[in-house]
């Protein structure tokens, strides 16, 4: 995956690359970085707030620590030790990296524009009021200037990646013949698969839930909302659409509530209500309301409307199969971009004069830097 490292908003992700969780927009604002107060300087000492350098250009404790607090910010359980240093090590050098690449952007005239940064802005706030928006900033102690200059380098680093490498790859029809041909046994499906989605409501609150404007407050509350969302589906409105507006499954609201390939033998396992309505659908299809019972006391605690996408039979898939050639292709698109982005990485690291202070304070102190 590329490299990503961004002020969390939605606070769904701990690690250095995560997301936003912005809402039902879809904005996951890959691979930038929240560079604050960067300044050019030609000191190459190190010293006080400076944590590094990037070509004279000074990095300071003060961004590696607004980070990690909004990265930690939720958590039960805070870093500490070396758990601790390695994080804000790892903080450290993507903002290095981030550094890197602004300043290859503006040699190739790339920078985004307040336009493009004002429009993904919009995308982003479109699922909230602003008072929601602005909890959710004030709450992973941001500014919305933070925010803005987070999207501006997303938006520069995808404008530079695209030019450099993603453009310039080329997936021929021998690469997917070849790849067929060395792994033909993984298009040999041995039982029946359902590609399913669904659309999910609970009375329990959650914060890290994404659609806030129409969460259900109670099991009385979910009940009314998924059987208006049955009601839509039965006058004709789009499935994937309603799940991104309505849904409360957070792994799946934004994708449409897609929840990909199942096995045959994964759906039997699955309980007997959700299990018999699903094997009763035609590809297209969608269950009545289900109750999602607690293990515990056998109550409901959420209710689902699951469809069926389609329905793959057991069985050897040809090359010819539009299908296989889009996944190999993909595939092979995806593994390739990978390799090239970590390569590119390295090549502008490679010219860049870095030095990482905190780095030789680590080793300098056996690891028990702060």
């Amino acid at each position: 995956m590329s490299k990503q490292m961004r002020l969390s908003v939605g606070g769904e992700n701990l690690k250095t690359r995560f997301h936003f969780g912005l809402g039902q927009a879809g904005i996951f604002v890959a691979g930038a970085c929240l560079l604050i107060g960067l300044c050019a300087c030609n000191h190459e000492t190190g010293g006080g707030d400076v944590i590094a350098s990037v070509n004279g250009r000074k990095l300071y404790r003060s961004e590696v620590d607004k980070y990690y607090a909004n990265q930690t910010s939720g958590s039960e359980q805070q870093p500490s030790g070396e758990q601790a240093v390695s994080l804000r090590l790892s903080i450290l050098n993507e903002l290095i990296e981030t550094e890197i690449l602004m300043r290859r952007a503006e040699k190739l005239g790339l920078l985004a524009t307040d336009e493009e940064v004002d429009r993904k802005l919009n995308e982003a706030k479109a699922p909230y009021t602003a008072e929601e928006f602005n909890k959710r900033l004030a709450e992973k102690k941001i500014t919305l200037d933070d925010f803005k200059r987070d999207l501006r380098r997303s938006l520069t680093r995808d404008k530079v990646l695209n030019k450099e490498i993603t453009s310039r790859i080329n997936i021929t029809d021998q690469d997917v013949s070849n790849y067929y041909n060395e792994h033909k046994a993984e298009f040999n499906l041995i039982e029946p698969q359902y590609h399913l989605a669904k659309i999910m409501v609970t009375g329990i609150v959650n914060a890290q839930l994404r659609n806030v404007q129409n969460k259900a407050q109670n099991d009385a509350e979910a009940k009314k909302k998924i059987q208006m969302i049955e009601n839509k589906l039965d006058s004709g409105d789009d499935f994937a659409t309603l799940a991104m507006n309505y849904s409360e499954d957070p792994e799946t609201s934004n994708n449409g509530g897609d929840l990909g390939m199942a096995p045959e033998s994964a759906l039997k396992s699955a309980d007997a209500a959700t299990r018999d309505a699903v094997m009763k659908l035609k590809p297209g299809q969608y269950t009545p309301i289900i109750p999602v019972l607690n293990p515990a006391n056998k109550q409901p605690y959420a209710y689902m409307i699951v469809k069926l996408i389609a329905k793959e039979p057991a069985g050897q898939r040809d090359l010819n199969d539009p299908r296989v050639q889009q996944a190999i292709r993909q595939q092979l698109r995806d593994r390739r971009e990978q390799l090239l982005k970590a390569a590119y990485y390295e090549s502008l690291r490679d010219d860049a004069k870095v030095t990482n202070y905190y780095a030789d304070e680590i080793l300098k102190n056996a690891g028990a830097a702060k």
